[in-house]
């Protein structure tokens, strides 16, 4: 039996998400990312193209590293502006049955207490088809402008404060709320069993938290927990944490390095190789043949905006690509922002050299990811050579143009995947947990959130 294909849908709330200059193609509708009804919409597409879910990301300051301002970043739409992707699940909830939503929320700007009640709603009003992806965020823009310091928390001791941040979101989710809390007893008067509600009575290094959780759990409890850190210290939080983990990476050796560096984490803590889902970037231009996809590609690529791009990849890496030469090698910097963006291109590039214009013109369709191109059958060949060759379980598919593309693949690429029994679907209402997961609905027994369960 071949092995089944987990897709989630990779977007966000800006007029650029991967690839700056599409927005201006003729099939893009995303001149309409403030209305609602997109959202809507696209998530109706991606249920009947069946999708696990929409993994919707987020940054929570502007990229002011390009020239040192947002000037490039303004004119070219790149991520931004942007809007707050947990405002829409509901809607787009109330309008399918079994998508699951991601969503982003930074451990270092949000406050544990009010995120554990905000992620538990949306757990609530989806019926369970929530998942959290945590980030430490890698901007300094977002550290001047809410919490009012000049620069962010150095990489390695955002981890470490994001360790605590879960144990103190464990409790809140896992060991406040007893199984049978909320009675709803109308003739004894009882809402919520006192008994069965208990303080978490945190009291750490970075946070103290006494009290008892706000919200009752949802469906999952803890919501289905997503990370996407790539650089040895993420990676280990991942293993610690992470349920899926997404990376972003422009071949499968690269990828399939990361891939077996989890695996082995997992292994070494005692868990099995595949406790967690690994999913990476792809972004699928489709058409009916192969010439007429390439075609397709062709055309992209007279809207690119390269400049844009490197404004793109300045705010990921911290690193200012404004005046560099054309042709000037890459070299590798390490500092606080996304490491590993940068060390794709360098340190990870397996010896090639790539230039800044080899950099602008990659990352200016589909980011840090491949771009798969041609018929359906050569897109799902292509997607299973990924599978062989990286050990992924899934993808997380872009659009170069928005929303087109993701409606291109439900049109072309998701029937064939169902021909060939590829497509992991089930029209059972399942929580997300469930879908990506394969077993329960609460986070599994060797999960390190497990241990903060309600005892007695």
């Amino acid at each position: 039996m071949p092995r089944p294909i987990l897709l989630n849908a990779f977007d966000m709330l800006v007029p650029v998400h991967q690839s700056p200059g599409l927005w201006r193609h003729p099939d893009s509708g995303v001149a309409d990312f403030q209305r609602l009804d997109y959202w809507t919409s696209l998530a109706q597409t991606l249920e009947e193209g069946g999708f696990a879910s929409l993994f919707l990301a987020d940054i929570v300051g502007a990229y002011d590293v390009y020239g040192g301002d947002i000037a490039q970043t303004a004119r070219g739409g790149v991520q931004y502006p942007l809007l707050d992707p947990i405002v829409a699940v509901p809607a787009m909830a109330a309008v399918t049955e079994r998508l699951g939503f991601g969503v982003t929320a930074s451990v270092s700007y949000e406050r544990p207490y009010l995120l554990a009640r905000t992620l538990t709603t949306l757990d609530h009003f989806t019926n369970g088809r929530v998942a959290w992806n945590i980030v430490t965020s890698y901007q300094d823009s977002a550290a001047r402008n809410i919490v009012g310091t000049e620069a962010q928390i150095p990489h390695d001791e955002r981890y470490d404060r994001a360790d605590e941040y879960m144990e103190v979101m464990y409790k809140l989710w896992e060991g406040s709320f007893a199984e049978g809390a909320v009675v709803a007893d109308r003739d004894a008067n009882v809402f919520v069993d006192p008994n069965k509600v208990r303080p978490i009575a945190h009291d750490g290094t970075y946070f103290r938290v006494p009290g008892e959780a706000l919200a009752a759990p949802g469906p999952q409890r803890t919501p289905f927990l997503f990370q996407a850190g790539a650089s040895k210290r993420g990676q280990q939080f991942a293993v610690d944490h992470a349920e899926a983990i997404f990376f972003s990476g422009g071949t499968t050796q690269l990828v399939k390095k990361w891939v077996d560096g989890v695996r082995d984490g997992l292994e070494a803590a005692g868990r099995p190789r595949d406790a967690i889902k690994i999913f990476t970037l792809a972004t699928i231009v489709v058409d009916e043949t192969d010439e007429a996809a390439q075609a397709r590609l062709d055309e992209y690529t007279s809207y690119v905006d390269t400049e844009s791009a490197l404004a793109l990849f300045s705010g990921w890496t911290g690193v200012d690509f404004a005046g560099a030469r054309p042709e000037q090698e890459l070299e590798h910097i390490v500092t606080d922002a996304n490491q590993s963006a940068l060390a794709s291109f360098t340190t990870l590039a397996d010896g090639k050299k790539w230039t800044v214009r080899d950099l602008a013109e990659f990352v200016a369709i589909g980011g840090r990811g491949p771009v798969i191109v041609g018929s359906p059958a050569t897109v799902v060949d292509e997607l299973e050579r990924w599978m062989d060759e990286s050990g992924v379980d899934g993808f997380n598919i872009s659009a170069a143009v928005r929303p087109a593309d993701l409606e291109r693949f439900t049109r072309f690429v998701s029937p064939e995947l169902r021909r060939r029994g590829l497509l992991a679907e089930d029209d059972a209402a399942l929580t997300l947990r469930e879908r990506i997961g394969g077993k329960g609905a609460h986070l599994a027994d060797d999960h390190a959130g497990a241990a903060y369960r309600f005892e007695g």
